[in-house]
């Protein structure tokens, strides 16, 4: 679960102003925080099935939105993924 303050220093950091949490480069960065959350959950419950459906829409989501990214300024896709820390 992903805290308001660590939502709001998110988009603030990856918004073009404090309160833009409709760009790219924000749901990005949201969706990979709530993924990396997860992590510890499936460690505890490994037979979470139907969370791990929700897992893999978020991923599916995430892989979208960086395709776009990347097609639209691959100068932000680039710096993005290397600030992430996602591997492409």
């Amino acid at each position: 679960m992903i805290t308001k303050e660590r939502t709001a220093e998110l988009i603030k950091k990856f918004g073009k102003s404090p309160n833009d949490s409709g760009a790219t480069e924000v749901q990005i960065a949201l969706l990979t925080e709530r993924i990396n959350g997860l992590k510890d959950h499936f460690q505890a419950h490994k037979k979470d099935f139907s969370s791990n459906r929700g897992l893999m829409k978020m991923i599916g989501q995430r892989r979208r939105l960086l395709r776009f990214l990347a097609a639209k300024n691959e100068e932000n896709y680039a710096s993005l993924i290397k600030e992430l820390g996602l591997r492409k």
